[in-house]
């Protein structure tokens, strides 16, 4: 509790940005928002140095600088390069970091002592465990990051993710992955969405991993949350096994997933001669096979089946997980190296294409590559993409 309360009592009692004291504090997007307030009207530069300045000291295109120049214009060129000192020395963003922030929100430039405003808050971020690194570049992807209410909006929340049990390491990773609740708060959505699991049965255990992991989905509007638990449950999820089921709300939460999975299914089945029991098969073991584009199904599917004939197409609902790999970097090499193993007679043809693709990079290296270089000293070559398998 000390660094919160040495945190309490650095957070400014202002707005981030300069305005008459007559003027009654905003919400946090009309802080934010191209409004009057981020300048001072008496010393307004003009449009054409503002856009200069942006090019200049921020990174900016001149198309870019153009466009927010017309909306938002400095106030003081002193005050803006203090607050670019202060972004590069304390907050630890780099040069594109602080070019991506000042896009989104370039009224960062008119904030008045950046040391009272900002720092108090990327030192509570950074007392969470997150690197500066990471906290420079979650604060460049959210830009509101540094503008939200450390007393009465990011403090709250954190409060409330310890209440659910989460450690400080589960919290650090929240907001690398889902800092968004920092800007929109647990009581809307979060607190209620998690109350309709504990309802339903789930564990305060899983609960706490879905809210670790999952963060982002939890955030869906209560009464489509309900929706798409619904879905998620009468299709046979588990509650327990939060991987999956949080996996399924990923799948089902977007408003047009039905129809993806309607144009998948019918890929799957009119193409590839998957049964209604190989979709659901599917589905159970890996939830986002069922809205992927056609254009990534037939990618994976031509390449595996047609070009390499190492499964048939119906075989492939048994590892749909290999959709979660990169194409160009691990299902190309491996199933080609597989192939030439295969070719030779060196490796079973029962083994399971999903163990090959999915296995760590050392040890598919070790068990498919390193282990067979006497046998085909081209193996790491083929692997790396430098020989096609029909140059062997």
């Amino acid at each position: 509790m000390n660094t919160l309360n040495r945190l309490r009592t650095l957070a400014l009692r202002c707005s981030i940005f300069t305005k008459p004291s007559s003027e009654s504090h905003s919400s946090l997007q009309n802080q934010l928002l191209y409004r009057r307030h981020f300048t001072t009207t008496t010393s307004e530069i003009p449009a054409n140095l503002t856009a200069n300045y942006l090019i200049k000291s921020c990174g900016f295109s001149p198309e870019a600088a153009v466009s927010v120049s017309k909306k938002f214009k400095l106030s003081s060129q002193e005050r803006a390069d203090s607050v670019l000192a202060f972004l590069r020395t304390d907050g630890g963003l780099s040069e594109a970091q602080i070019s991506k922030l000042l896009r989104s929100y370039p009224g960062y430039l008119a904030a008045a002592c950046p040391e009272k405003t900002l720092l108090p808050k990327i030192e509570f971020y950074r007392s969470l465990g997150v690197s500066k690194e990471n906290v420079a570049r979650t604060v460049s992807s959210n830009p509101l990051l540094l503008s939200v209410s450390l007393e009465n909006r990011i403090i709250p929340t954190y409060n409330y993710l310890r209440s659910s049990r989460l450690s400080k390491k589960n919290i650090a990773s929240v907001f690398k992955s889902g800092a968004r609740i920092f800007l929109e708060g647990h009581t809307k959505n979060v607190e209620p969405n998690l109350g309709l699991l504990k309802e339903l049965g789930m564990s305060q255990e899983c609960i706490s991993k879905l809210l670790t992991h999952f963060t982002h989905y939890l955030m869906l509007k209560h009464e489509r949350f309900r929706q798409v638990l619904d879905d998620v449950r009468e299709l046979g999820f588990s509650m327990e096994k939060y991987t999956l089921f949080g996996s399924a709300i990923r799948a089902f939460w977007g408003k047009d997933s039905k129809l993806k999975m309607s144009r998948c299914r019918e890929v799957y089945m009119t193409k590839w001669g998957w049964t209604e029991n190989d979709v659901l098969s599917a589905l159970k073991k890996y939830p986002r096979c069922m809205i992927l584009s056609e254009k990534k199904i037939e990618q994976v599917m031509d390449f595996v089946v047609n070009k390499m004939g190492l499964v048939s197409g119906r075989t492939m609902a048994r590892y749909p997980q290999i959709w979660t790999c990169s194409f160009d970097k691990k299902v190309i090499p491996r199933c080609s190296v597989f192939k030439v193993l295969l070719l030779r007679g060196l490796v079973n043809e029962n083994l399971s294409l999903g163990y090959v693709v999915n296995i760590s990079e050392d040890k598919f290296l070790e068990r498919f590559v390193v282990k067979y270089f006497d046998q085909v000293p081209q193996l790491m070559s083929v692997y790396q993409g430098k020989v096609d398998i029909q140059d062997l």
